[in-house]
């Protein structure tokens, strides 16, 4: 046998052997993807619950200035309702809105893991200062500030994974509408000229919020 067909067929074994291997390695990846797959299906994990426990209003809205400038503290409430899931909140964005239109800057909660039943609670301070809101926004805002009721909502937007045993999923988005509604005990407006502020506004009651994964 010359040099010349040992070299062929030792390069003929050589690939067949890498072609051996790569094929055992997407099976393996293949059972893996499979394996997991039937967990989760099986598994069917549910989506979080959000409850909105609180809003207060920390600066009231002047009356008398064209711009927003009120911040509030927002008391928001997560669940896990799994019992062999976890939960990774991998990015929250929290922010309130009016007519649809926001009315705070994003504030960005830290990453956090929801163990099975766990319940995580944040209560971040967002602010109404810079941001850009249409004239007539910001007047029917102060309007329902003036009355003594105003009806808001509290959003998330945000990544979450699932975690099975060592197993974590892909990135799902997530987007939370909480209803918020602050009245008055009695109509109220205090201070003096041009300038007024509603400082007797409170949270109704806690509410239950709509989440979308």
């Amino acid at each position: 046998m010359s040099k010349d067909d040992k070299h062929h067929r030792h390069e003929h074994h050589l690939r067949r052997c890498c072609g051996c291997l790569g094929s055992c390695l997407l099976a393996l990846v293949l059972i893996v993807a499979f394996a997991a797959l039937v967990i989760y299906l099986a598994l069917r994990p549910s989506k979080p619950s959000f409850y909105l426990q609180d809003l207060q209003l920390r600066r009231p809205i002047s009356l008398g200035d064209p711009s927003l400038t009120a911040s509030a503290q927002v008391t928001l409430a997560s669940r896990n309702p799994n019992e062999h899931v976890g939960i990774f909140y991998k990015r929250l964005d929290v922010f309130v809105t009016y007519q649809n239109e926001a009315v705070t800057v994003p504030v960005s909660l830290p990453p956090q893991y929801q163990g099975h039943r766990d319940v995580t609670v944040w209560s971040p301070v967002l602010s109404a200062e810079s941001v850009p809101v249409a004239g007539y926004v910001a007047d029917a805002l102060k309007q329902d500030v003036a009355a003594g009721f105003v009806a808001l909502q509290v959003k998330v937007d945000g990544r979450v994974k699932w975690k099975v045993g060592s197993w974590v999923s892909g990135s799902y988005h997530l987007f939370v509408s909480c209803p918020a509604v602050l009245s008055a005990g009695y109509p109220g407006v205090v201070g003096g000229g041009g300038n007024n502020t509603v400082s007797s506004l409170k949270f109704a009651q806690p509410t239950g919020c709509s989440v979308e994964v």
